[in-house]
């Protein structure tokens, strides 16, 4: 941090101090750019032809075949 902090001041040709100052002032204004809050967009997919929800053994068997057990 501190590194970085001494190669600012030398690129720009601003003094040390100010720079960490700058840098305090920076961290505690927050993010300028603050992300989007994370969003899915859901798609609908659909049920395949003959699967009833309501069927519980049936999807099990559709899903696992009939020698599941």
């Amino acid at each position: 941090m501190a590194a970085g902090l001494r190669r600012e001041a030398l690129r720009t040709g601003v003094p040390f101090r100010a720079v960490v100052n700058q840098a305090i002032r920076a961290g505690l204004e927050g993010p300028r750019n603050r992300p989007r809050p994370f969003a899915v967009d859901a798609l609908p997919l659909g049920l395949r032809p003959g699967l009833d929800l309501d069927d519980i053994e049936g999807l099990i068997e559709a899903l696992d075949g009939p020698d599941r057990r």
